[in-house]
């Protein structure tokens, strides 16, 4: 699976839990998730490559959903471990 479609992916869980995805030109080397107004917002950018942005977005599904509890496919989960210290 390419990294382009993990981001996918990983994108798409995040949505499912609750988190808005914003896309931004942030210079290449910005993005990842924070609250803004008490909603998490994951800020995609659009300058960076899409191998970066999947591991920043890796963490940021780690942080938000319980990764054991939910479906989510080999690749992706492995992805998600191998990028991220708050996966268990």
């Amino acid at each position: 699976m390419d990294e382009q479609r993990i981001l996918d992916e990983l994108l798409a869980l995040l949505t499912t839990g609750g988190v808005t995805i914003r896309s931004e030109p942030l210079g290449g080397a910005g993005g990842g998730l924070c609250a803004v107004r008490g909603q998490n917002v994951f800020f995609l950018d659009t300058q960076a490559g899409s191998g970066e942005s999947a591991a920043l977005c890796a963490e940021a599904v780690a942080k938000v959903l319980d990764i054991e509890s939910i479906y989510i496919r080999p690749e992706v989960r492995r992805f998600i471990e191998e990028h991220s210290s708050s996966a268990a």
